[in-house]
C-alpha cells in the first residue's frame, strides 16, 4: 500500500490536528497503532515537526472528516503527481537534474538539524561531494547566500526511511565511542602507579 511522502511526520500532524483513531492513522501511515499511541503520549517521534499532508497534497480535508465521522473508515492517500525517490541498495544516489539545485539546501539542513551525521552519509545520501559540504558548512559556497536549511525529503532528494537510517546510523556510532572513551578512562584510572624501591633508589644515589 502507498504511504505519505513523511508517515512519521504526517501520523505527528494527525495525532495533534484530528480525531481520527490510532488505528487509522497506524493503517494510514504504515505504522504499528501502540507507535501512533506514543506519538500521541510524547514518548516517540519527539521534536519531529508534523507535516500537514493536506497542504502537501496527500489527503483532502474531506476525507479526513469522513473517517473522523466513522471510526472504521479507511483513509485513502491521493495520487501523487511527484515521483517518490526509491531507495537504492548500494552506491551513491543518482539525483535528478531538475533536483540538484535544491542539493545545497538539503545539505545544510542535515548540517544543521543532525550535525552527528558524517559527509560520507551525507555523499551517500543526496548524491554529494565532501568539498561541496565543507563549502556549505563555512559559507564559502558560491551560492551561499541563497541557501535556505530545507528538508532533503521534502525537496525529493531521499526517503525519510534513508533519512532516518542515517541519523540512526550516527546515532549508534556516537554511542559506541563514548562508551569505548568511557571504558578507556576507567582502565586508565584502574592502572596502578609505577612502582619505586627504595632500596633501588638509594643504591642509584650511592
Amino acid at each position: 500500500m502507498a504511504l505519505p511522502l513523511m508517515p512519521k511526520a504526517t501520523a505527528v500532524w494527525l495525532v495533534e490536528n484530528t480525531t481520527l483513531t490510532f488505528e487509522q492513522i497506524a493503517e494510514f501511515c504504515g505504522m504499528h497503532e501502540l507507535e501512533v499511541q506514543a506519538i500521541a503520549d510524547d514518548e516517540v517521534a519527539v521534536g519531529i515537526t508534523g507535516m500537514d499532508p493536506v497542504v502537501k497534497g496527500q489527503l483532502l480535508a474531506d476525507e479526513i472528516a469522513r473517517c473522523e465521522g466513522n471510526p472504521t473508515a479507511r483513509l485513502k492517500l491521493r495520487p501523487s503527481e511527484n515521483p517518490i525517490p526509491q531507495a537504492r541498495q548500494k552506491g551513491t544516489r543518482y539525483t535528478p537534474v531538475s533536483k540538484r539545485h535544491d542539493r545545497p539546501d538539503g545539505i545544510a539542513w542535515i548540517l544543521k538539524n543532525h550535525p552527528e551525521v558524517t559527509e560520507a552519509q551525507i555523499c551517500k545520501l543526496l548524491g554529494t561531494t565532501k568539498p561541496t559540504i565543507g563549502a556549505i558548512r563555512d559559507r564559502s559556497h558560491w551560492n551561499a547566500q541563497n541557501i535556505k536549511p530545507r528538508n532533503p525529503v521534502t525537496l525529493g532528494l531521499c526517503s525519510e526511511a534513508d533519512l532516518e537510517k542515517a541519523i540512526a546510523l550516527s546515532g549508534n556510532r556516537r554511542s559506541l565511542m563514548a562508551q569505548m572513551n568511557a571504558t578507556y578512562s576507567e582502565s586508565a584510572a584502574s592502572v596502578p602507579p609505577a612502582y619505586h624501591d627504595d632500596d633501588d633508589e638509594d643504591d642509584r644515589r650511592g
